[in-house]
């Protein structure tokens, strides 16, 4: 089965998460997302490189954001 194939059905295959991110803190803003997701880093001082860092460490915290953007 070919990579193309086995990605054919995943709604996230080339979207990357700072596009994720970035699509999200566009739509709500950081104080929003942080309501949506209790995820501190969306609360205290967020910037969207510490968030990135945060969400790429964290895999509860990144499927959390990845599920809030796909029902977008």
């Amino acid at each position: 089965m070919s990579e193309e194939e086995k990605n054919k059905n995943n709604p996230l295959h080339g979207v990357t998460l700072q596009h994720i991110l970035e699509t999200l803190v566009e739509r709500y803003g950081f104080k929003e997302l942080g309501n949506r997701i209790d995820i501190r880093c969306f609360l205290i001082n967020p910037t969207i490189s510490s968030c990135l860092k945060f969400l790429r460490k964290t895999p509860w915290a990144r499927a959390k954001v990845e599920e809030l953007y796909l029902k977008n």
